[in-house]
């Protein structure tokens, strides 16, 4: 089965209408897909969670939107092979947002006369096909901590690059962590 694209989902942040039944069994999902993100985090978490990581990017949304987790997979394996090749054990890459929201499909009838029929994709009680991830505008999607000035070239272009991958306007801004003196 191919999948649909992006666009054909609303971009506003807002829940499908959902089924409400006096039958208890026909108000709920039955089916829910697996999730296709493998990890949320990769790289050195030592490193980070000792502190010496004094920098990082955020790859955030500008917009509202509805991320697939198909889409959320392939970004951060780009980002993971890039990072690994580059920059081998030098960075600490986070994803922020979780795919819980379920995508469904109403399958519409074909041929004359179809049209008066069905209702579309309004109130759609259709089978589920997937996952995506209800994005707010200005929330991180990723978050990569570094520590030196030369890794924030590699991960900025890594970036822009991950940046086709979505579906949605996203800036990319640079965070200095504060130096704690002790």
């Amino acid at each position: 089965m191919a999948l649909r694209k992006a666009l054909t989902y609303s971009k506003k942040y807002a829940r499908p209408y959902t089924r409400v039944s006096r039958a208890k069994a026909k108000s709920y999902i039955k089916v829910v897909p697996q999730n296709k993100v493998v990890k949320y985090s990769v790289g050195n978490l030592k490193a980070y969670q000792e502190g010496k990581y004094s920098m990082a990017l955020h790859l955030s949304s500008e917009e509202p939107a509805q991320i697939r987790d198909n889409a959320l997979e392939a970004s951060r394996q780009l980002l993971t092979k890039l990072l690994d090749e580059k920059l081998p054990n030098m960075y600490f890459l986070e994803l922020k947002v979780h795919p819980h929201h379920l995508i469904r499909n109403n399958k519409t009838a074909a041929g004359a006369g179809a049209d008066r029929m069905s209702s579309g994709m309004s109130r759609s009680f259709g089978d589920i096909e997937g996952r995506a991830a209800l994005v707010k505008a200005g929330a991180d999607i990723f978050v990569i901590h570094f520590e030196n000035e030369q890794a924030a070239r590699i991960i900025r272009d890594a970036l822009v690059m991950t940046k086709a991958k979505l579906p949605c306007k996203a800036k990319i801004l640079f965070q200095r962590a504060p130096v704690i003196v002790k």
